[in-house]
């Protein structure tokens, strides 16, 4: 798990295309909220031991989640969202194009990767795999959620 100091953020990711279901979706919409951009695929287990979790995070943290489905085809990925009760949009990104723009230094590393933007759509910390517990995420929530602006 990596957590970026303020001082050490670099510029707001700008992360938009079509959810799975076809509905645009841009995570510059949510700016003044802290964002938890979670990448998955269907195919990858550590993913499917997640996902409950996940929904899990969205019912209980103050944070907008967020997915990027990469590496997948949409029936696949829309049977992974429905199987697990999956509510918060998640960006369809077949070719991965959307893992670019978080750079060299925030790429994904790992299928899954968990992000925890601040207020001002910068990284702040970043998760390289599953997901440990709800307990981390919703400590790194609230951690980035109560900085000053």
């Amino acid at each position: 798990m990596l957590q970026v100091p303020v001082d050490d953020r670099e510029d707001p990711v700008e992360i938009s295309g079509d959810s799975l279901e076809g509905d645009p979706v841009d995570v510059a919409d949510w700016r003044g909220d802290v964002v938890v951009v979670n990448v998955w695929g269907s195919w990858c287990t550590p993913c499917r031991s997640e996902a409950p979790l996940l929904v899990d995070a969205d019912a209980e943290l103050d944070a907008q989640l967020v997915g990027i489905d990469i590496r997948d085809n949409q029936p696949d990925a829309l049977a992974f969202e429905r199987e697990f009760g999956v509510e918060y949009p998640s960006i369809y990104d077949p070719g991965s194009e959307q893992l670019l723009r978080f750079g060299a230094k925030y790429g994904p590393r790992a299928t899954p990767s968990t992000y925890v933007l601040d207020r001002e759509g910068r990284v702040a910390a970043l998760i390289s795999g599953e997901v440990p517990s709800l307990g981390t995420l919703r400590d790194l929530v609230e951690e980035v959620g109560a900085e000053d602006g």
